[in-house]
């Protein structure tokens, strides 16, 4: 198999362009042994890149999983690239080294390669993931993200990350960071699929330096909240027409098409046969005409709005 392509990113040996995603939807759709099976998985068939975060509360497992993979020599520590995330409710500037290690200390090797801030806004300070008042909406901190950014940005001084970026920021949140920042993120992490091409906050992070990684890269139709009038990529006729003459997987092709657009992927999954399709992407080109045919597709369908946050004078999708 080729090997994955890597984009530089300052402080690192470079973020391959397919990693293992591990949101498990809080283990309904992969318990945390399955997770750290999937990590073992990855690992063997090649990957390199696995994208973490707190909140998704698995990280003692995938640490086990890279753990094991070490101690059996089948990789160095140095050879993997991990992601995690400052969680929503860890925006305290005061407490973000304290937090970070909430995650180091789970995933137990020794820094993390690419450490970003979840979401921009923030639900009140403490442990509790989602705090929700007895009215039946979120409790909210009032930090600045610029201030957490800072906060990011120590991490680096002390060698406990080596690069550090966003998630689900938006452009004008984005741009305010570039013009605030002493570290400039390196990369920004956001829904990506034949749906929803983000075509504008893409362009702008590729113009600006910024790498940009696609998390549900399939539209993820395992998600719980699922609407049965949402569309699905695995029904598409365009996609399985391109699959069929391919000789390719329809989740390969859409895979493929975001890395034609230089775009990074994270597929979750936990089984196997699984797995080693989704890393199985080098070996083919999709055609302009092929491609033209998957950007049709995009309709702006956002699965992920995290809405029990709208309100928020952050909450991203206002724009």
């Amino acid at each position: 198999m080729a090997s994955v392509p890597v984009i530089p990113i300052p402080g690192t040996g470079g973020y391959p362009m397919i990693g293992l995603g591990t949101f498990t939807i809080f283990e309904k759709t992969g318990s945390n042994d399955e997770v750290k099976e999937a990590v073992r998985c990855a690992i063997d068939s090649g990957y390199r890149s696995i994208d973490c975060a707190l909140v998704y509360q698995n990280e003692d497992s995938v640490g086990q999983a890279i753990a094991e993979k070490i101690s059996e020599g089948v990789v160095k520590r140095e050879d993997l690239f991990v992601t995690t995330k400052l969680w929503d409710t860890h925006h305290n500037p005061a407490n973000i080294r304290e937090n970070f290690f909430k995650s180091l200390n789970k995933l137990k090797c020794g820094y993390v390669d690419l450490y970003l801030i979840h979401w921009p806004f923030g639900f009140e300070d403490g442990d509790e993931w989602f705090p929700m008042g007895k009215d039946g909406k979120a409790r909210f901190s009032d930090h600045d993200y610029l201030d957490v950014w800072k906060g990011m940005e120590k991490l680096v001084d002390e060698g406990l990350v080596k690069a550090i970026g966003l998630s689900n920021f938006n452009i004008s949140q984005t741009e305010r960071v570039l013009q605030n920042c002493r570290i400039k993120p390196s990369n920004l992490q956001i829904e990506v699929h034949p749906y929803l091409s983000n075509k504008k906050l893409v362009d702008f992070c590729q113009a600006n330096g910024i790498s940009v990684t696609a998390y549900a890269p399939l539209g993820n139709p395992n998600r719980t909240w699922a609407g049965k009038d949402d569309p699905i990529v695995f029904e598409e006729p365009i996609l399985k027409e391109i699959a069929e003459r391919k000789k390719k997987s329809i989740a390969q092709v859409c895979l493929r098409f975001l890395l034609q657009r230089n775009i990074v992927v994270i597929p979750k999954s936990v089984t196997p046969k699984r797995i080693k399709e989704n890393i199985d992407i080098l070996d083919f080109e999709l055609t302009e005409e092929e491609m033209k045919a998957i950007w049709s597709l995009d309709r702006g369908k956002r699965f992920y709005l995290e809405s029990i946050a709208k309100g928020h004078k952050y909450y991203p999708f206002d724009e």
